[in-house]
């Protein structure tokens, strides 16, 4: 922690405690890689095949089905591991830009 974190946790500008998401928040911080994975399909679909954007979406299914599975494995809530996986697709997806 640095120094500004506990000065604004002091000033209790943070929550006490945990709070909850909505799935809403997840979608508006993952606008970026959203219009990414957007824009790069419907290059692929146009450009070279509509088969080649459904093998990309199926790669975006893919990673979402297996980060929502090692998440249900650490026990994690149906909901923690919905939001978890959708935000870890689309972080992981952008680690080149």
């Amino acid at each position: 922690m640095t120094r500004n974190h506990v000065e604004v946790w002091q000033e209790r500008v943070l929550p006490s405690g945990p709070d909850r998401i909505r799935f809403g928040t997840v979608l508006r911080g993952s606008l970026l890689p959203i219009l990414v994975w957007a824009g790069v399909a419907c290059f692929v679909y146009y450009v070279c095949n509509p088969l080649a954007a459904a093998v990309l979406g199926g790669l975006f299914a893919l990673s979402f089905i297996v980060g929502f599975a090692l998440r249900r494995r650490a026990k994690h809530s149906v909901r923690c591991s919905v939001y978890g996986a959708l935000g870890g697709v689309l972080d992981k997806s952008m680690a080149g830009f």
